[in-house]
């Protein structure tokens, strides 16, 4: 419910407007002059009616001070000029005096929607152990990612959730869960890409006695376990192509069939989707459904990557990092400016899960109060990720040798090829992937993708 501070000193003008807006569902308070007004913080209100002429200061006088909420200026003194004035410095508006019962209300809802589309707010999420959090970040990339969330959530409609691995996309799936009418019904959240090929149609349909060997009792599927509610398939680019029938088949008919049963049972399930890979693209090699793609592709939701995200990188480090200090018992610690810096302008392919790991490096190695960028431990910056006027990392804050100048302009993908071709020889795949900031999960995902086979050991010749 929006609410809204009316300032004006006729008190007969105020009483009837506060009605008229409380008869339509807003929340209302008065003050008769800018000083009253600004004793009630007009920041907190979603929106501010103020009469120009008022006692003391005109009630242009809140359109800076009220910021960011905005001001509607009545006026009775309905002139070109003083609208023009009052627009001009800043007034979102104005309504002439009488005004219009249908026109005031029409204006309000305008005035009002208009601020919701350009500032959403991150959603609360409540995590499988209960506790409270909230998505980080005011850029405008996520600020349509909030909007996305509020007004898909409640339609009830297939969800598919596209970006790189590591910017938060189960998340977002919580956020519609818990904002959607299937609240308080099961969340049941799979990754595909952990579950092996062979068991992943048992995992998710289910299947009965004797079905397969080792099938010794009857199972439920995650589907249908998640009947009533939502089912969240994360990296669902991996689901092998028979399993994707016959989620096809879920979502067409609303139907699962157990393996090895001849009986169908009806299910009612919300999906969410989640993936880093292009599905048309994959539907174009015969890897994923065209069909199914088009059933998944109902809503989209698209994440931008962290380092897209430049003006909120330091406000999650922060967040992450107070998160580290209190799970190591190590209150107090900070990112010198030189952390700072190179936080900001590190290219972070493994996104907020990477800087997560950093963080938490920092935490554990830092001595004293700060933490230096010695103690997060990234890797080299490629030089087509730093703008012109930074200058390279000094040669103790890198873990490989100075690129040759064929290197200057490696894309994220040439650096990860580069970094593991070089380091494979000597560095375990955990080793890898710490140094990387990503899990062993993710540096697989990047081999296959990227077609860089594992290294077999050479053996040792004797001496």
């Amino acid at each position: 419910m929006s609410r809204i501070l009316i300032v004006e000193d006729e008190a007969i003008i105020r009483t009837a407007l506060r009605r008229l807006l409380e008869r339509h569902g807003y929340r209302v308070s008065e003050a008769g002059s800018v000083s009253e007004a600004l004793a009630q913080e007009p920041q907190g209100f979603d929106l501010v009616i103020s009469d120009l002429r008022l006692p003391g200061d005109p009630g242009t006088e809140l359109i800076a001070k009220a910021a960011p909420t905005p001001v509607l200026i009545m006026t009775s003194y309905a002139s070109m000029r003083s609208a023009v004035d009052a627009l001009k410095q800043g007034a979102v508006d104005y309504v002439a005096k009488p005004f219009d019962h249908d026109e005031l209300l029409e204006t309000v809802a305008r005035v009002l929607h208009q601020q919701a589309s350009q500032r959403a707010e991150p959603p609360d999420i409540t995590d499988e152990g209960g506790a409270r959090q909230q998505m980080i970040g005011d850029c405008p990339a996520m600020q349509a990612v909030y909007t996305r969330i509020r007004k898909t959530a409640p339609a009830d409609v297939t969800v598919l959730i596209q970006g790189e691995s590591g910017t938060g996309k189960e998340l977002v799936a919580r956020a519609i869960h818990q904002q959607s009418r299937r609240t308080h019904a099961p969340l049941i959240c799979v990754n595909c890409a952990a579950i092996p090929e062979t068991l992943i149609e048992s995992e998710l349909f289910g299947h009965e006695k004797g079905a397969f060997t080792g099938a010794s009792a009857a199972r439920t599927g995650l589907v249908e376990a998640a009947d009533g509610g939502t089912l969240f398939l994360d990296e669902i680019g991996e689901l092998p192509l028979d399993a994707q029938a016959r989620l096809l088949r879920v979502l067409q008919e609303g139907e699962i069939r157990r393996i090895g049963s001849v009986e169908t049972r009806h299910v009612d399930v919300r999906l969410i989707a989640a993936t880093h890979r292009d599905l048309r693209a994959l539907s174009k090699t015969g890897e994923f459904r065209l069909d199914l793609y088009y059933r998944l592709n109902v809503m989209q939701i698209d994440l931008p990557p962290l380092r897209d995200r430049e003006d909120d990188i330091l406000m999650i480090a922060d967040v992450l990092l107070e998160k580290a200090c209190r799970r190591h018992e190590r209150g107090g610690l900070r990112l010198s400016r030189a952390a700072r810096r190179e936080i900001r302008h590190y290219p972070w392919p493994g996104n907020v899960r990477e800087l997560e790991n950093a963080l938490e490096r920092g935490v554990i190695l830092a001595e004293g109060h700060l933490i230096h960028p010695d103690d997060l431990g990234l890797g080299p910056v490629p030089s087509a990720s730093r703008s012109p006027s930074e200058t390279p990392p000094r040669p103790a804050e890198t873990t490989t040798a100075e690129p040759a100048e064929d290197d200057d302009d490696l894309s994220l993908e040439d650096y990860f090829q580069h970094f593991v071709l070089e380091h494979q020889d000597h560095m375990s795949e955990t080793e890898l992937a710490q140094k990387l900031g990503i899990s062993r999960k993710c540096l697989w995902e990047r081999r296959q993708r990227l077609g860089i086979p594992r290294k077999k050991q050479a053996r040792r010749s004797a001496s």
